[in-house]
């Protein structure tokens, strides 16, 4: 990659094509855009043994809980379509039920601190993205990845606990398909100003398992899956999880307003 960062080249480009277009020239639409052009393999977190998270943790008790330890059914989600939520509920694990599409809160959040965990299927399918793939979106927007990356390399921008396409995580804190992960997340949403313009970037600390892995990091936009990030001008909105086609697990979600 000749030492440079493909997001940041990509930034300066979409900048200067906005300045051009000030001048009222027609100039060429940019080229078409594929997914592997916002990724980076290099440098790869490095890998860290993190503690055994596999019992849980419990709220505090200022927490909205918005998956109880022992329930069987999720009255705080919906469908991002509308509809019930159709993942499996039970004993307090919520499980993906491939190709029934994401949830989300019915609530709105804007700064928070959100804690939750999950578990990677224990049958191991595919490699890379294909393998225990979901994610955890902060109002709905921009993503915290979620995958099994235990012995499984992808994209460095893509890896558990990335900021998808944008920051990869400091270091690798798996554990191993079938175990509990955890993460807790410490949120600042952006601001915009009136006009709808940005006033400043959100803000993310994540840990995993415990271990810091995204230090009050900038968030740049959306977090696209073709393309880079883009600012658009919103409120408060939902924590989204994601449905990638693998039934991951998750228990125990919880949040904090700040």
């Amino acid at each position: 990659m000749n030492g440079k960062n493909p997001l940041c080249i990509a930034l300066c480009v979409a900048v200067s094509t906005a300045s051009f277009a000030q001048t009222g020239k027609k100039y060429p639409d940019p080229a078409p855009m594929t997914h592997d052009m916002s990724e980076f393999w290099e440098p790869q977190p490095r890998i860290v043994t993190p503690a055994d998270m596999d019992r849980a943790v419990p709220p505090p008790s200022d927490a909205v809980v918005l998956l109880g330890l022992d329930a069987d059914d999720a009255p705080e989600w919906i469908g991002c379509d509308g509809k019930p939520v159709a993942w499996s509920v039970e004993d307090g694990v919520m499980t993906v039920i491939p190709n029934s599409g994401s949830i989300q809160t019915r609530r709105d959040f804007g700064d928070y601190q959100l804690h939750l965990e999950w578990s990677a299927p224990t049958e191991i399918v595919g490699e890379s993205q294909g393998r225990g793939n979901s994610g955890v979106f902060m109002q709905g927007r921009y993503e915290v990845q979620i995958l099994d990356n235990y012995g499984n390399e992808t994209y460095a921008n893509g890896q558990a606990g990335s900021i998808y396409k944008q920051s990869a995580p400091l270091v690798n804190a798996c554990q191993k398909p079938g175990k509990w992960n955890t993460y807790d997340i410490i949120y600042t949403a952006p601001r915009f100003k009136d006009d709808g313009t940005l006033h400043s970037h959100g803000r993310i600390t994540v840990l995993h398992n415990g271990v810091l892995i995204q230090n009050n990091t900038l968030i740049l936009g959306t977090t696209e899956f073709i393309g880079f990030p883009k600012t658009v001008a919103h409120g408060r909105g939902p924590i989204v999880l994601q449905d990638h086609l693998n039934p991951v697990r998750f228990r125990n979600i919880w949040i904090r307003e700040l």
